[in-house]
């Protein structure tokens, strides 16, 4: 970790800096950032068991629990902070092992993460450990792993192949499939374990491939211009469903798509010929652009395979809808003005359970519907807790939920009530009792838009106590914050951090800004949003308004923070209302859109588009730095991924060069979603000693109502 001397110097004289009392306990960010959050929820195939992963303070674990005690038990034991993530959770067949992935993908220059800085450097690689409490061994070097249906191989990928390795043998080596143009992806066996089929993604466009292992070949399905993608087999392994989207001509992202002129489709393939017909196509308008849903698989089949489930927005909002195999008309499955999320097949593929926010707009909760439409859906959860990612066995519903007060953690549904497993875990001291409840607030943007924002007032506050205030953006921009704790790791903690600026005095709102999500597709593809425009900047404007006319808020003292999209807006801010905004804590921020589109789209060539690549810098916040007056903190790791290094570099230049305070902190080998507990704990508490100096010590001449 490296530090500014002028940061180091303001850490010693923090303790200068006034502190706003409260007869209520303050709690530390070590306090309320080191409960464990739990994530990653899955089912074992047969049988009544889940698997989870627990990250606390750093330490990432496999838990597992099964029926009908349902006591967790924790399977592995790593015990550092070391910046090791664990994905690709998944059962074997016969539910006694359970795989995963432990390390990270490399970046451009083909480092993996390592901000632990560990002496030789660290690997990606897929392990396997006994539920059991067995010891994990490694399978192999490499991601992406997908079990045959006898448990008997293992399919993965490394450096864009796809690769086949025995499971059972302590010295098998893995065999490369055959060599591949592009990436592979999406690896899914057939019910059979006699083909594989994956995604071969190439520049502008992708196809649909199927291993066979009897024939020792490769056959492509039907290929095209397009980017075919999602594939999933059909109950008896003879067809091959997968959804089919136009290629993007076009280099511009982070501007608003609404439609498309060539809508996408779902076609279903013979595998043995590798023939495919079109069995829907969307409608031109809403849902032309295909939508995802957070689940394993895009499509569903029924159990008998005559019906085909997919995600569409065809009314502007993300359903499910049912088509015949046969074709025609689709069957909207969950109507309603609201977004489903997280989808899963229960084992018999006859329902399906997902998550979505039905009637509670800034929350999620847990439903459960027929893949046949032959029923309306059913609420399993409602109330002020925040429910998702279901997991569905033999006989039981378990799923990860939340609350204002307590984070992330596994629930089960016995009998329409929501119990926790045991959480041997929770530290003694986690603060849940000195955190606030949030309250919905509704802003109105100037053109009249909408914005939903949750507000966190500080415990105990005395009548005609002004307060120093913080606006929280979350980043994405296709995020949405929540009336509770977040089911994301990165906004778990910002939600955190709201309580503990809370806590410490500040009234503190979360704004969900235009181009999130949870609106509908209207409100996320908001017309001239990001690049396109910035028009999400109405928002901040409305949020500053409405904490500065708030009678508990000193109007003087009012910052921005946020991280990613939430730190482009903070730099927003900054830069365009440095009169409204007296600072702000930017992590890892956009501040120029032509050098952050390359970074996703490398042929993005800004001569090329002159008039959008103008506009795009208009949307930025370096186009409005002469006005930038307000004092700064940039946090940043320069292993970042997601937004470019150089971004700090700049912006910390040109305000330096004009005079402006910056500050920094700065992580060496850190990427974008700090890996490093300690690192989220020094970002906060950095941002913490920030906003006291700079807010706290510039206290109106009284800080009461008069």
């Amino acid at each position: 970790m490296t530090i500014t001397r002028s940061l180091s110097i303001a850490a010693a004289l923090a303790c200068a800096a006034p502190r706003l009392a409260h007869s209520q306990q303050q709690f530390t960010l070590e306090q309320v950032l080191g409960a464990p959050f739990a994530s990653d929820l899955v089912a074992a195939h047969r049988g009544s068991s889940v698997a989870w992963i627990v990250n606390q303070r750093g330490a990432r674990n496999v838990w597992v629990a099964a029926g009908p005690a349902w006591q967790p038990r924790q399977v592995t034991r790593y015990q550092d902070d070391d910046g090791q993530e664990i994905e690709g959770l998944t059962f074997t067949p016969d539910g006694r092992s359970v795989v995963y992935v432990r390390g990270g993908p490399p970046n451009g220059s083909g480092d993996r993460p390592n901000p632990a800085l560990i002496r030789g450097g660290m690997d990606q690689a897929i392990w396997i450990v006994s539920v059991d409490q067995g010891t994990p061994r490694k399978i192999a070097d490499g991601s992406s792993p997908e079990l045959s249906p006898s448990g008997d191989s293992l399919a993965f990928t490394r450096g864009g192949q796809v690769w086949i390795i025995r499971v059972a043998g302590d010295n098998e080596k893995p065999a490369e499939l055959t060599k591949l143009r592009g990436g592979s992806s999406n690896l899914r066996w057939s019910p059979d374990g006699k083909r594989l089929a994956f995604v071969s993604n190439r520049d502008r466009h992708s196809f649909v491939g199927v291993w066979d292992f009897a024939a020792n070949a490769l056959r492509y399905i039907d290929p095209s211009t397009d980017q075919d993608g999602a594939p999933v087999w059909s109950p008896d392994g003879k067809s091959l469903a997968f959804t089919r989207t136009a290629s993007r001509v076009s280099d511009l992202i982070f501007v608003p798509e609404r439609e498309s002129p060539i809508p996408w489709s779902i076609r279903v393939a013979d595998a043995s010929t590798g023939t495919s017909r079109e069995v829907w196509r969307a409608k031109p308008g809403k849902g032309s652009v295909f939508r995802e849903i957070v689940a394993v698989d895009q499509l569903f089949w029924s159990p008998n395979a005559d019906r085909i489930v997919f995600p569409w927005e065809a009314d502007g909002w993300t359903h499910l809808y049912s088509v015949a195999l046969a074709g025609g008309a689709p069957a909207l499955l969950t109507p309603g003005g609201f977004e489903v999320e997280h989808v899963t097949a229960t084992p018999d593929g006859r329902s399906l359970v997902y998550s979505s926010n039905e009637g509670d707009i800034d929350r999620r909760h847990i439903w459960r519907v027929a893949v046949d439409g032959s029923s309306k859906p059913s609420a399993l959860t409602s109330g002020k807790g925040v429910e998702w990612s279901p997991a569905v066995t033999s006989d039981a519903t378990l799923l990860l939920r939340s609350d204002a007060r307590l984070p992330a953690r596994v629930a089960r549904l016995d009998g329409g009530t929501l119990r926790d497993l045991e959480n041997s875990a929770m530290p003694k001291d986690f603060p849940a009792a000195a955190l606030v409840e949030p309250t919905q607030v509704m802003l109105r943007a100037a053109d009249g838009t909408p914005v939903h924002a949750q507000l966190f007032l500080p415990p105990n506050a005395k009548p005609g106590e002004r307060h120093p205030a913080a606006i929280f953006f979350h980043g994405g921009s296709r995020r949405q914050m929540l009336l509770g704790w977040h089911y994301m790791y990165y906004y778990s903690n910002a939600y955190g951090m709201n309580q503990y600026l809370a806590n410490h005095g500040y009234a503190v709102l979360s704004v969900n800004y235009r181009s999130g999500i949870g609106y509908g597709l209207d409100f996320r593809e908001a017309l001239e949003y990001g690049a396109a425009g910035a028009s999400e900047y109405q928002d901040v404007v409305a949020a500053g308004k409405y904490m500065r006319a708030r009678a508990d808020v000193d109007p003087a003292r009012v910052a921005l923070w946020g991280g990613s999209y939430g730190g482009y807006l903070t730099a927003m801010g900054l830069a365009r209302n440095s009169d409204m905004f007296a600072a702000g804590v930017d992590l890892h921020g956009v501040h120029d859109w032509n050098s952050e589109i390359p970074n996703f789209v490398p042929a993005y060539d800004s001569l090329h588009y002159a008039k959008e690549s103008a506009l795009a810098y208009r949307s930025s916040p370096i186009s409005a730095i002469s006005g930038w007056r307000s004092p700064v903190l940039l946090i940043h790791g320069d292993d970042d991924r997601n937004v470019p290094f150089t971004e700090s570099i700049t912006i910390a230049y040109e305000l330096r060069k004009r005079g402006v305070a910056v500050e920094e902190l700065i992580f060496p080998d850190e990427v974008h979603d700090f890996l490093l507990w300690r690192n989220w704990v020094s970002a906060y508490r950095a941002a913490d000693d920030f906003l006291g100096r700079r807010l706290k010590t510039r206290a109106t001449a009284s800080n009461t109502v008069p």
